[in-house]
């Protein structure tokens, strides 16, 4: 097979750009000539357009409201539920920051705990362990594509009394099998799912965006007030909200992508199975596993790789190697929110989280977008296996 000397990329939004450029150019043009530019036409029409592509229906409405970006998100979620200081919300340390950031933003407890070795999801067992009097609200992460185990999570929810968050930031279009046999979508399976629209997202604006999703009709009006500086109507404040809008030409670059999502997510998963395929038979990778009852759409394909207690040499020769021969990779996350500075003073002290830190040693994030070919992949895999082959 003749080897592709194309550029190698971690995401590439240009290439995906390049197929859809005449509907993207001609959306972002419409937007401009309309001098609507903030919660415009677009607006509406991408929010309506994503609330029936995840699941709205007459018998069960679902409420989309478009937010600045994933951050915002997150944020005006807490905010909806209308917590007290100190109170607490379990949480993943195993996650980018803004997950952790936002419940101590809020003045709230962030009770980290550690996650499954399989899928890397917050452990549900772990999550029951950690309720106590003073916990009110569980915030799984959808990681890499994939979801958590909502059912286990959703009965610990339902057991105790706490609201259920879904951060859905890197897992637009993936989806969860309940005990019903139903599908449903991530986001709109808790009280209120969040995501984010950030370039290299599944579903990806050129520039930030995020949104909040809830089947509750009063939730979403809150959600809507707190996004909106806590009003509903021009200079009448009936909460304490924030200035958070998804401006019109984000969302009509979105209005345009979204038909292309369940294209673009069948690519990958057609991606990650290559990478299967060319690295699934070699002792030193741990491919991603796949829940049974979760759609995967690897927003990130992450290798685990086995380092048999030797810490994270492995792992930083490959990466150096891959950094040697121009291959891109990434590693999300080389170091746990719990062990971070910024922590430090979250009371209850530095939990043991042994799952957590052993995946930040042992992960790797390999080139991961709609635009890989096999030869590129060829020569993702190639590089892997060399800092592999090489490692003493």
């Amino acid at each position: 097979m003749a080897q592709d000397s194309s550029p190698l990329h971690m995401v590439d939004v240009r290439g995906q750009y390049a197929h859809i450029q005449s509907e993207i150019d001609e959306a972002v043009l419409n937007v401009v000539r309309s001098g609507q530019y903030i919660n415009g036409p677009a607006v509406r029409d991408f929010t309506s357009a994503l609330a029936t592509w995840l699941g709205h229906s007459e018998e069960h409405p679902l409420h989309v409201v478009p937010c600045a970006n994933g951050t915002d998100a997150l944020q005006a979620a807490l905010m909806a539920l209308d917590l007290k200081p100190g109170d607490e919300v379990i949480t993943p340390s195993f996650t980018f920051i803004s997950t952790v950031e936002v419940i101590h933003l809020l003045r709230l407890t962030p009770v980290m705990v550690d996650v499954d070795p399989c899928t890397f999801t917050l452990d549900a067992a772990a999550v029951a362990m950690a309720v106590s009097p003073r916990t009110k609200a569980i915030m799984p992460v959808h990681l890499y594509g994939q979801c958590a185990d909502m059912t286990a999570l959703q009965a610990v929810a339902d057991e105790h009394g706490l609201s259920l968050i879904e951060d859905t930031a890197q897992a637009i279009g993936s989806a969860w099998q309940g005990t019903d046999g139903q599908w449903g979508a991530a986001g709109t399976i808790g009280t209120i799912g969040t995501t984010s629209f950030f370039p290299s997202k599944n579903l990806g604006a050129y520039g930030d965006g995020g949104a909040c999703f809830t089947r509750d009709a009063a939730l979403a009006e809150r959600l809507r007030m707190i996004c909106n500086h806590g009003s509903r109507q021009r200079y009448q404040h009936e909460i304490i909200g924030m200035n958070s809008r998804l401006d019109s030409i984000q969302a009509a670059i979105l209005g345009v992508k979204l038909p292309h999502l369940e294209g673009y997510n069948a690519a990958r998963s057609e991606a990650a199975d290559r990478y299967d395929a060319l690295l699934g038979d070699h002792p030193m990778v741990s491919v991603p596993y796949r829940h049974p009852r979760s759609r995967h759409v690897f927003h990130q394909y992450t290798i685990k790789l086995n380092n048999k207690g030797e810490g994270p040499g492995l792992r930083d020769h490959v990466a150096a190697h891959l950094q040697a021969e121009g291959v891109p990779f990434g590693i999300y996350y080389p170091k746990p929110i719990h062990q971070q500075d910024a922590f430090s003073d979250v009371p209850g002290g530095t939990p043991k989280l042994p799952v957590t830190e052993d995946l930040t040693d042992r992960v790797l994030s390999l080139p991961m977008h709609t635009e890989l070919t096999e030869t590129q992949q060829r020569r993702v895999v190639d590089a892997v296996r060399g800092g592999l082959d090489s490692y003493i």
